[in-house]
């Protein structure tokens, strides 16, 4: 077994890299050998082990960070308690550092997600696929106390009513939000029931299901941020979102009354408009009226201010020569009323001689030159000649 060692071992020597030529080879012991051969595996083991710890180190340094995503915040509880005071004790996003766990604990915060809460303290029993679907549950001649939910209105009736919130955190106050309280999403949801039976005593059941809703909706969202600022809860409200219903075995007759008042209102709606377009056409045309008389009444004043000026310039002639201004206002008169006579006689007066007129009504109407010209024209076939125009 030695002699096989040793030719293997004077083998490996001569073969070895960089060995020079015609050097001597000195025979080496066996112990040599493997003194040698673990001072090789030894150092590879050291390097190896080193690496290790180099890994470990570098292991340990990136345990040490963590980040912080944007829509979220973070607070570093060491032994239980949070780092900093006030708001050094919120982490913004980036990266951070912090001593490993049980040391140091890292609660992360959602500020950027909308969150729900639900209140169905007031609600009858449904399924999520009934929701999905908008479905209701079969109506019961009675309401079931325990089973169903409900609310009692300012007048004594039942109604049922519920409301959904959404919300976020405020980064600068959710630290109220995740440590003050054991569980905020409850007393959320206790707030919005509370608000709701607060609201139904403050309206009656015809006011918070149809008359008068938006005033109901908005006692409940009043005393949502009433208690959410007294309980100091740290939250930004986004919307809240108010129902309300009938018990479902009178639902029928409360959708026929509302169905009549808005028939109702309807018809109110459309006698105002008739009323309003009535009265607008009948003032329009009073004050067509009005204005037409006005005017009428202007030119009147106009009218009777000319003739009374005409009079007036008049009346100094006729104060003169009475008789002379009496038979040209006369000669004046009858020159504007004989303007389309045909036929004109003229009779003096005498004193002493009776005269009689006849006058022959059904005698043949005279004919004009110019209409015995255009009948002489139209026998012969000649064209009537236009006379020249005045200039």
């Amino acid at each position: 077994m030695s002699d096989k060692l040793e030719k293997s071992i004077q083998e490996l020597i001569k073969t070895r890299p960089g060995r020079k030529k015609n050097v001597p080879v000195i025979p080496q012991a066996p112990d040599d050998a493997g003194a040698r051969a673990l001072s090789e595996a030894l150092d590879s083991g050291f390097k190896i082990v080193k690496f290790l710890i180099l890994g470990l180190v570098i292991a340990f340094l990136y345990s040490l960070t963590f980040s912080v995503e944007p829509d979220e915040i973070a607070v570093k509880l060491r032994f239980g308690k949070p780092v900093g005071v006030g708001e050094a004790q919120i982490l913004k996003p980036g990266l951070h550092w912090a001593f490993p766990y049980p040391i140091d604990e890292i609660v992360r915060i959602s500020v950027g997600q909308s969150r729900t809460v639900v209140s169905s303290a007031g609600w009858f029993p449904v399924t999520p696929e009934m929701e999905i679907a908008r479905q209701l549950p079969e109506p019961t001649p009675y309401l079931r106390p325990g089973v169903e939910g409900y609310v009692i209105s300012s007048d004594g009736n039942v109604i049922h009513a519920r409301a959904t919130m959404k919300y976020r955190l405020n980064p600068n106050t959710a630290l109220d939000y995740e440590f003050g309280f054991a569980n905020p999403t409850n007393l959320l949801q206790s707030i919005l029931d509370n608000s709701i039976f607060y609201a139904a005593t403050q309206h009656s059941a015809e006011e918070a299901i149809y008359r008068d809703q938006i005033a109901f909706n908005e006692a409940v969202r009043q005393r949502v941020h009433h208690l959410v600022n007294e309980h100091r809860l740290g939250i930004s409200i986004e919307t809240i979102d108010v129902e309300t219903m009938p018990p479902l075995s009178v639902r029928d007759s409360f959708d026929e009354v509302l169905s009549a008042q808005q028939e109702a209102r309807t018809e109110v709606n459309q006698a105002e408009a008739y009323a309003r377009t009535t009265i607008n056409a009948a003032q329009g045309q009073a004050s067509t009226i009005l204005a037409d008389g006005v005017t009428r009444s202007n030119q009147i004043v106009r009218i009777m201010a000319s003739e009374a000026h005409s009079f007036s310039e008049q009346l100094p002639y006729f104060e003169m020569n009475p008789l002379l201004f009496k038979e040209r206002l006369m000669a004046e008169t009858m020159q504007t009323i004989l303007t389309n006579a045909d036929d004109t006689f003229y009779f003096t007066q005498r004193e002493g001689i009776q005269r009689e007129l006849r006058l022959q009504l059904n005698r043949e109407q005279m004919k004009s030159q110019r209409e015995e010209e255009k009948e002489a024209a139209a026998a012969s076939g000649t064209p009537t000649p236009t006379p020249p125009r005045r200039r």
